[in-house]
């Protein structure tokens, strides 16, 4: 039994009615939580108040994820509300000592000891040593991978996750919130700014006025999932894929007749995404897709011998001629040229618009398997420009996060295609890999062919 502190608790916080209910929730016995608020809620001023009574409640690590962990740092660690609080000073002093912060680590020990941390997502090792409570703040961006590794931990010391975010369209954040929707075990809710009254509508309109995009306005104050087409590269021709008659998205299988292509975006400490593809008459027929991060070439090479696929070719960005980290002689083409037994084909280094326009022109003739590749899917639906938050307006850049790394494998798709290195030679039923094909078929300038 944990003594209950004289310091009462939340400290210097009065929850605004719209935050009562999953407070409520929580302290009524539920577990986990999805909160989908709009931009300004005081997500964050919540969920780290309500995790500070949590932990004299029960002793044990406490871990508030961000999707990296300066976004941690400037949200709460260094962070000061409008009338000049700030954030660590909701931890009390005499139940928080001074001497038992780590600003470094972001760390902050009670006098129970029990331990809270600011952990970012895209760490390496990001889990942390059995966790008791999570907050998983702004969980849309982040790698939903995390809370797969997390969550065994929880189901089995009765630990609890909380989930918040504002939408940002129907990607692992939007499908935790439909599950939780209809689980009794999950407390879920949407508030837009029509249910908390927290933004005026003259604010709102204010920035409307000094160019706020739409599709921007509607994501962060009224929570829509549908980002639109203004700012996604790919959303609508995405859309009609899952729309046309017949739907391109549907049940592709492998074609045992016919070679499998991989195309990759290869991280060396992000993420690596890998598309599995067939090209059958005018189709290419996207049968697979494989997306991890924190793994050596040795696990992808393993990943690709334990699938059933035939491969003809892989193709690799340009980069993969760069030399590793600390290593002089020997680049990730090297290594991966004795872990694959097909020939690698490098995309040279182009520019992204061409890259975009090419992927753009391709997707009409793309079918995607709807289970195998739906994370991929999600990856193209998702993939769109930066917002410029000073100008309120798209900045004709593509934002780098979680989505970019399928979308720029496919990219490196689109390229191989118009320069016709792969659909001439399956149109003609060539028995041999690409690179040994007749001259007329051979690579153009920008992609060169390494067995």
């Amino acid at each position: 039994m944990v003594a209950k502190p004289k310091t009462r608790l939340p400290h210097h916080f009065e929850p605004r009615p719209y935050q009562v209910p999953f407070l409520r929730a929580m302290d009524n016995g539920l577990k986990r939580a999805v909160c989908c608020w709009h931009r300004r809620a005081g997500k964050d001023k919540t969920f780290l108040n309500f995790m500070i009574k949590r932990m004299f409640e029960r002793i044990g690590n406490y871990y508030y994820y961000f999707p990296a962990a300066t976004d941690g740092r400037k949200a709460i660690w260094d962070n000061i509300d409008r009338n000049g609080f700030h954030f660590l000073d909701h931890f009390p002093k005499e139940l928080f000592p001074r001497n038992k912060r780590n600003a470094t680590e972001m760390r902050i020990e009670a006098v129970n000891g029990s331990v809270f941390r600011i952990i970012g997502t895209d760490m390496k090792e990001p889990v942390g040593p059995n966790p008791v409570g999570c907050v998983f703040s702004e969980y849309s961006l982040q790698r939903p991978s995390v809370w797969d590794k997390i969550r065994p931990i929880l189901a089995e010391n009765e630990g609890w996750a909380v989930f918040n975010f504002t939408s940002r369209g129907k990607n692992h954040g939007y499908r935790l919130y439909m599950m939780a929707k209809e689980n009794p075990n999950w407390f879920c809710e949407l508030l837009t700014v029509d249910d908390t009254n927290a933004i005026k509508p003259e604010a709102i309109q204010d920035e409307i006025d000094a160019g706020m995009a739409p599709d921007m306005v509607q994501q962060e104050f009224y929570c829509s999932f549908d980002l639109g087409a203004e700012g996604s590269y790919y959303a609508k021709l995405i859309a009609e894929a899952y729309n046309v008659e017949p739907p391109r998205v549907t049940n592709v299988p492998c074609d045992d007749t016919a070679l499998v292509y991989t195309f990759w975006d290869l991280g060396v400490d992000d993420d690596t995404a890998i598309w599995f593809v067939q090209f059958i008459g005018k189709e290419i027929r996207l049968i697979d897709y494989y997306h991890h991060h924190g793994e050596g070439l040795s696990h992808y090479a393993k990943v690709l011998r334990n699938l059933p696929y035939n491969y003809g070719q892989h193709y690799l960005p340009h980069d993969v001629k760069a030399r590793m980290q600390g290593r002089t002689i020997e680049t990730r083409l090297d290594i991966l040229k004795t872990l694959l037994s097909e020939p690698i084909e490098v995309v040279e280094e182009h520019l992204i618009e061409d890259g975009i326009a090419a992927a753009k022109g391709i997707i009409s003739l793309c079918w995607f398997d709807k289970t195998k590749c739906a994370r991929g899917l999600d990856c193209l639906e998702n993939y769109r420009q930066k917002y410029d938050e000073k100008l309120k307006a798209y900045s004709g850049r593509p934002f780098h996060d979680e989505f970019s790394h399928a979308a720029d494998a496919f990219r490196y798709l689109a390229i191989a295609y118009r320069y016709q290195l792969l659909i001439d030679h399956q149109r003609i039923g060539y028995p041999h890999p690409i690179s040994s094909a007749p001259s007329s078929h051979k690579r153009r300038d920008r992609l060169a062919s390494y067995r």
